[in-house]
């Protein structure tokens, strides 16, 4: 079963929370993004959380399908990112860049460190953790819950040409340059 998604599509917020389970397609035009793993609105499930500081998960990257993207995309970028870790800079979780314009989602597990799930031409960036793969929640103990952001951008160019060692925030600097269009998923999930 496909979970529906908060959208957001060149500078306009919409939201398909209001069609979801209820049969209608999202609005023609609007990007869109379903994961089999992750509900918008919802907690993670523990196959996605991290495995690492005290938390017990599998640590794999939700299968992520999007569509209806704009015309004139040539790459995608995904990123999952927590702005409620007091950091004063949130946690970066995911960072993946040049996914070919033809491809349409990423297989479960897509963010396994070494990137050998990604589509061709795809890689990652070092995550917040320390390594280049996805690194899922893990919200300190007794914190309140966390909003975690998957975002996927359609962008207009087919390579940000990024080298391997930047970071995160200086790789969505460059994305937001060349957003078309993107669409984000928000999972808040509790402290343990």
């Amino acid at each position: 079963m496909k979970r529906a998604v908060t959208l957001v599509a060149t500078g306009i917020l919409a939201s398909s929370l209001a069609n979801a389970g209820m049969g209608k397609k999202p609005d023609s035009g609007i990007m869109t993004l379903m994961s089999n793993q992750v509900t918008n609105g919802k907690s993670f499930q523990s196959q996605q959380i991290y495995h690492q500081w005290g938390c017990t998960g599998e640590n794999l990257s939700p299968e992520l399908k999007w569509s209806n993207m704009p015309k004139g995309t040539k790459s995608f970028a995904v990123t999952m990112y927590d702005p409620d870790v007091p950091t004063g800079s949130g946690w970066w979780h995911w960072v993946v860049i040049n996914i070919p314009g033809n491809v349409t989602g990423l297989p479960l597990n897509a963010g396994m460190a070494g990137g050998n799930n990604l589509p061709t031409g795809a890689s990652m960036l070092t995550n917040d953790y320390g390594f280049k793969g996805y690194g899922g929640p893990c919200p300190p103990p007794n914190s309140e819950p966390h909003d975690y952001r998957i975002t996927v951008y359609a962008l207009d160019i087919p390579d940000l040409d990024e080298n391997s060692s930047a970071t995160p925030a200086m790789a969505v600097f460059y994305i937001l340059q060349h957003t078309l269009a993107k669409v984000v998923l928000t999972a808040p999930t509790n402290a343990r």
